[in-house]
């Protein structure tokens, strides 16, 4: 492989360590590595930092010997293939080519298929295929909005340019004052580095969402309630809350794992959903998730695609199958009921409860991660892949659904996910 030695700026690069996948990114490259990294976000620092390493002088092992591709991939198949029922899991820091592959992988051997959305916001997922969902771009609340809330969120931490460039700080068509424009109002259990920047912060009691949402919900139908708090909050907080989410000319709820992982989580988005759906008879209002990982959202996107069903996907009976719950991964190796994984992004499994992961170290395991990546198990076949958006070109898909394309910044050695998952593919399938 060539290596271009010569110093070169490139533009627009994306990155991919949260679900913001910020795309204004300035690199340094030279001797085909990047030296610098202009961002000012910790987290874009600290992922371009692991990542941009040089690949292991063995970026393939099988049960910790050297191998090529062709004998790991075939050792892989012949894992999957003997399994009684295998399942991949993951997806969330892979591309569009990577999840395309894994559900054909998984298709050809009979698997269940499921992503961090069934230990994230699968909750959310459920609700708004009950509900439906008011939603909208990222770029419509930056030239909308002037009514932002944060509802059980922690962007400052999570999402540290969530606010700068789409929800508080920026100029809109709509909002040209910027920040002096906007109101933003947080929901949240506790006080937080978003509650230190918000201009009202709401104090509820630990699951106590629902009854809150619920409480919203009448008093913008104008429905009096005899009570004088609800969830740890006053009644006439919760009116004057009220008013303000009918009087505002657009807004928006953005929603975390501190609703949707909550008690009862499903009924708490549920109830946030129907309250954006009604306010919308009296203004403009919009709801979204604050999607973690930097691709979770495609994962999602082509598991729908190919498939019909967003997570959690059993392909066992040769078609696909659909059950939160029976087929989410935590569940199943809590039952112990696979017997063979294989994980696209082994650092994913800490979403997983203690229980699956002990099990997880007992049954034959498959991992393909990046270079520096964190691996929480040893694995009997591991691949070390190319970066998508720093080796290998790609397609994310931001929190709001809307598709990034990923460049490749600087060349790598190593195979890609899904050069990996049909190489396996192709040696299970003879």
């Amino acid at each position: 492989m060539v290596v271009n030695s010569a110093r070169r700026i490139v533009e627009d690069v994306a990155c991919t360590v949260c679900g913001c996948v910020c795309d204004d990114l300035r690199a340094v490259v030279e001797g085909g590595r990047i030296t610098a990294m202009e961002s000012n976000c910790a987290l874009q620092a600290a992922w371009f930092a692991k990542h941009n390493v040089p690949p292991p002088a063995e970026p393939i092992l099988v049960r910790g010997q050297a191998a090529t591709l062709d004998v790991a991939a075939a050792e892989a198949a012949r894992i999957l293939r003997a399994a009684k029922l295998p399942l991949v899991y993951g997806l969330s820091r892979s591309s569009v080519p990577g999840h395309r592959a894994a559900v054909h992988l998984a298709d050809t051997i009979g698997a269940v298929i499921d992503t961090t959305a069934s230990t994230c916001h699968g909750n959310s997922i459920i609700a708004l295929q009950t509900v439906g969902e008011s939603t909208c771009s990222l770029g419509e609340v930056r030239n909308r909005a002037d009514l932002v809330i944060y509802w059980g969120a922690n962007p400052a931490v999570s999402h540290p340019r969530h606010m700068e460039r789409y929800s508080l700080e920026p100029r809109g068509q709509f909002v040209p004052q910027g920040r002096a424009g906007r109101k933003l109002i947080v929901f949240d259990i506790q006080e937080t580095k978003t509650t230190e920047r918000a201009d009202q912060f709401v104090r509820i009691r630990p699951s106590s969402d629902f009854e809150v949402l619920w409480a919203l919900r009448a008093l913008v139908k104008g429905v009096e309630l005899g009570t004088s708090e609800v969830g740890g909050v006053p009644i006439d907080v919760l009116g004057d809350l009220a008013a303000q989410l009918k009087a505002c000319r657009s807004g928006v709820f953005f929603f975390g794992r501190g609703l949707s992982l909550g008690r009862n989580g499903h009924a708490g988005v549920e109830a946030l959903l129907r309250l954006t759906t009604e306010l919308n008879d009296h203004t403009r209002f919009y709801a979204r998730r604050m999607r973690i990982y930097g691709d979770v959202a495609g994962a999602d996107s082509v598991l729908t695609w190919q498939t019909g069903f967003p997570f959690s996907v059993s392909l066992a009976a040769g078609y696909p199958r659909y059950s939160p719950g029976e087929y989410s991964a935590d569940e199943l190796l809590r039952r112990r009921e696979v017997d063979a994984c294989l994980l696209v992004g082994s650092a994913e499994t800490q979403t997983l409860s203690p229980e699956a992961r002990a099990y997880l170290k007992t049954i034959p395991t498959i991992a393909l991660d990046y270079p520096g990546a964190d691996r929480l198990l040893p694995a009997d076949v591991q691949f070390t892949t190319a970066v998508y958006g720093l080796h290998r070109r790609g397609t994310a898909y931001r929190m709001d659904e809307v598709p990034i394309p990923l460049r490749a910044v600087a060349p790598s050695p190593l195979a890609s996910d899904d050069e990996v998952l049909e190489a396996i593919r192709a040696k299970a399938a003879t």
